[in-house]
């Protein structure tokens, strides 16, 4: 299969045009017009799994983060990105990325996390300008109420997640949940107006745990976990799109973030 009709497809389910100024959604590397014999779905294009594609002898790997994101002046061995961007050059492997462009549909990243914890009645945090039928973040309300430290403790549990950095808990029950996969800081005060009792989100800044004012409780659950799910994301859409095309999850461990 074409190389284009993989990126169509895919560009179809979640626009390259959605995406965020700041980002480089798209191909990364490759030839439209290559043959495509097997696809290997990541988090993060790091050293493994560029290695993990060739021992499975994938010559496509769609990710979600972009491993080009600024320009590059040289490509040689002082980087990871240089190295990955030799290595796949010099063995005829595509890079393609799907960012804010997955984060942004309905059916993205966010939504998807509001799903796993159980929310209903789901619609995003914050809607594009342009654009109200997309945007970043999800909010949703649970079945009942859960004290802070048990919705805490749940999300914990069914996002595999073994620490949870929280502004001060304010005693009160949770009923309603706002979140945003990845960096979402920007979006607290979303929360606040839509009046969320808890915000899941990643990459909290220190004097953000300050901006709550006693309003809702801030938790970041962390970059990677709150991501990892773009992988089930991107997997499910490509069997449902090509349900005899060969297609893999890469086992590859590549948190850059470890925890004693």
């Amino acid at each position: 299969m074409k190389l284009k009709i993989v990126i169509d497809k895919l560009n179809g389910f979640a626009p390259n045009d959605y995406q965020e100024s700041f980002d480089n959604s798209g191909l990364q590397i490759g030839d439209v017009n290559s043959e495509i014999v097997k696809v290997l779905v990541c988090l993060d294009v790091t050293e493994k799994v560029i290695n993990e594609a060739i021992s499975i002898g994938a010559n496509l790997i769609v990710s979600h983060h972009p491993l080009i994101f600024h320009g590059i002046k040289h490509i040689t061995e002082k980087t990871y990105i240089e190295r990955v961007i030799r290595t796949a050059i010099k063995n005829d492997i595509a890079i393609y990325s799907m960012h804010t462009n997955l984060d942004k549909i309905q059916n993205g990243v966010s939504c998807r996390l509001a799903e796993c914890i159980g929310l209903k009645n789901i619609t995003i945090l914050s809607t594009d300008i342009h654009n109200n039928n997309i945007g970043l973040g999800a909010i949703g309300e649970l079945d009942e109420e859960y004290d802070e430290i048990e919705i805490l403790n749940k999300v914990k549990q069914l996002l595999h997640i073994n620490t949870i950095k929280h502004s001060p808990l304010l005693n009160k029950k949770v009923k309603k949940i706002a979140l945003c996969g990845g960096s979402g800081a920007e979006f607290i005060q979303d929360a606040i107006d839509k009046g969320a009792d808890i915000y899941f989100t990643a990459d909290i800044k220190y004097h953000e745990y300050f901006m709550p004012e006693n309003q809702i409780v801030i938790a970041d659950i962390g970059h990677y976990e709150s991501e990892i799910i773009t992988k089930d994301i991107i997997y499910e859409q490509l069997i449902e799109i090509f349900p005899k095309f060969a297609v893999a999850k890469s086992q590859t461990e590549c948190n850059p973030v470890c925890f004693v």
